[in-house]
């Protein structure tokens, strides 16, 4: 874009640097060692166009002397504390990319630090071919913004325009969306718009009003989204992204602390519309994480398109099926301990379990009616970065759960219209834990040992327990190195039993559920019966009705007749007999 408000922006051998910094009276510009004053412009902007060229290193000069970072840095020369650098888009796009339709989505979500024992874009790269060969049709991968240290997840990212240094560089991620398009694969990226990590942020000490000290979230001062500067930090992040890059979408994480009650339209509206309205010749996948389970940001327009946001992910459908799989009960998961069949059955229906229900855990009415939404409105899964690496020790469920209900579950999600995610690994039923890790020191390193020790105090597996000595330190290498991928584990018998199991799913989803959902309606999902370790459900599709048979009981059970031809049966499931022992049926009847 040639419009943008914030970061360099390179002019015919020239760049303009812009700051908004309203609480300084004058600001300089720190350029190759050199230091140039900045003019002041309305509204609390600062700006100089200079001779300049990619290689330069640059910082702004506060009043007191303070040199700081741009917080629309395309790169850093070092740390998150240093000098920014400018760098050239230079990169010569090899494939001719038009996108990939949502109904086709299946996700593999990824950290590129443990994906890989590299841990980088490059070597991402390699591991591509697998990941399309399975049948994953779109990669997601966990912010990658350039945050302090050189390991974590990626939420406490504070310079959100820097791809982090520790992965590679721009040119190196551009590679890997370049080669997953060459695959037929999309590409969509976690974006972090609710809060700053907690260092490296020098936003408050030039731009006070970013912040709206009467309101907080989990990680502090919420974001003051209402003021046009901050709103366009954000929006103008999201398109550069999605037309720098060449993503094929976004991820919003943590939508429900986005709070915008000043704005209209607020500012997940309005960056929604700006992104359709700015790339309009390719589809664009915009997906929240809200725990509110809201309706309003997904509803479909009168010929059932995407308006503003394509689908929400769906805690609910996890939560339940994780209490039906493991049986643990505490923390949230105890709004899913009661009626948990009847719980399971309606997110498979419906989307949402909780649909303005009390919760237990919330102590208040949680979520809004869902069943009117068309399938492609959810994201479901069993596992993903969070469930996984906010356990105390990071362990998957294939630690946890036993495998013949595991592989039932695993079948119904994949079958499921609704959009399937998987978290890295599990394709081959990796056993390797993915913990929480961070790579911080001092106080802060401290603080954050601390309290993820002290997250666990009150549940009882971990009473009488020494916390200090039971729950790995985050900021220990060895806890962000135990949690990369064993990609030795594809080859045992497991694995390759495991990958054969999930490919043959997605074949037939593929070939047969994915080609039905671009136009299957709202208020199509029925809960034909359910009871103890059994659900049937049907739902209505583009031509055809999809149906569900599962029994999850370790002995044989009977459910109801589903009409149909035979898509997917386990061994020795069939129509019009017992179903065995955690087998799932499904059959797909075309309408006239």
């Amino acid at each position: 874009m040639s419009d943008w408000t914030w970061g360099p922006l390179h002019e015919d051998g020239t760049v303009r640097f812009r700051l908004w910094a309203p609480s300084e009276e004058r600001l300089g510009l720190r350029l190759d060692g050199q230091d140039h004053p900045m003019e002041r412009q309305e509204g609390g902007w600062f700006e100089v166009r200079l001779p300049a060229q990619a290689g330069m290193d640059y910082g702004f000069v506060l009043a007191s002397g303070q040199v700081v970072p741009d917080p629309a840095a395309r790169a850093q020369a070092g740390d998150v504390h240093g000098l920014s650098r400018l760098v050239a888009d230079s990169y010569d796009w090899k494939t001719d990319w038009t996108g990939r339709p949502w109904a086709e989505t299946v996700v593999m979500e990824l950290h590129i630090g443990t994906f890989t024992p590299e841990g980088t874009f490059r070597a991402a790269i390699e591991r591509l071919p697998h990941l399309a060969e399975i049948g994953i049709t779109m990669i997601e991968l966990m912010p990658v913004a350039q945050f302090a240290g050189n390991r974590g997840w990626g939420y406490d990212g504070v310079l959100l325009y820097a791809p982090h240094p520790a992965y590679g560089t721009s040119e190196d991620l551009k590679a890997l969306v370049d080669a997953a398009h060459g695959l037929g694969m999309s590409v969509v990226l976690d974006v972090v718009y609710n809060h700053f990590g907690p260092e490296g942020n020098y936003l408050g000490a030039y731009a006070a009003e970013f912040f709206d000290p009467e309101r907080h979230t989990p990680w502090g001062s919420a974001i003051a989204y209402h003021l046009p500067a901050v709103r366009s930090f954000f929006i103008e992040n999201a398109l550069y992204w999605l037309t720098e890059f060449r993503f094929d979408g976004l991820r919003i994480d943590a939508a429900d602390h986005i709070r915008d009650p000043e704005s209209d339209p607020e500012v997940l509206v309005d960056l929604a519309r700006t992104i359709r309205q700015a790339i309009p010749d390719r589809p664009i996948h915009l997906t929240t994480e809200d725990n509110r389970n809201i309706t309003r940001l997904h509803e479909r327009g009168p010929q059932g398109e995407v308006v503003l946001h394509t689908a929400e992910w769906n805690d609910d459908l996890h939560n339940v099926a994780h209490v039906l799989l493991t049986g643990e009960t505490e923390g949230y998961y105890r709004d899913f301990v009661k009626d948990h069949w009847r719980k399971y059955a309606r997110a498979l229906a419906e989307g949402f379990v909780y649909q303005g229900e009390q919760s237990e855990h919330e102590g208040a009415p949680r979520g809004m009616p869902s069943g009117h939404l068309p399938p492609l409105a959810f994201v479901d899964f069993l596992q993903n970065h969070d469930q996984v690496g906010n356990r105390a020790f990071g362990e998957r469920l294939t630690t946890l759960a036993p495998e013949a209900r595991l592989r039932a579950m695993m079948a119904i999600l994949l079958l499921s219209p609704h959009v399937p995610l998987l978290f890295m690994g599990e394709e081959w039923g990796e056993t390797r834990p993915f913990t929480f890790f961070t790579d911080f020191t001092g106080e802060l390193g401290d603080a954050v040992r601390n309290g993820r020790r002290k997250e666990f105090e009150h549940f009882s597996a971990f009473q009488g327990l020494d916390l200090d000595r039971t729950v790995p330190d985050p900021n220990a290498e060895g806890t962000f190195l135990s949690s990369r991928l064993d990609w030795g584990h594809r080859k045992t018998a497991r694995g390759r039993s495991w990958m054969e199991f999930v490919r043959a799913l997605l074949a037939t989803r593929a070939r047969e559920i994915a080609p039905r959902l671009e136009r299957a309606p709202g208020n199509g999902g029925r809960v034909v019966a359910v009871s103890d370790d059994l659900v049937a459900v049907d739902w209505r599709l583009e031509g055809a009705v999809l149906r569900l048979r599962a029994n999850l009981d370790d002995r044989p059970q009977d459910l109801p007749h589903a009409e149909g031809r035979v898509i997917h049966a386990s061994p020795g499931a069939a129509p019009g007999a017992p179903l065995p022992a955690c087998s799932v049926l499904v059959t797909l009847e075309e309408l006239a």
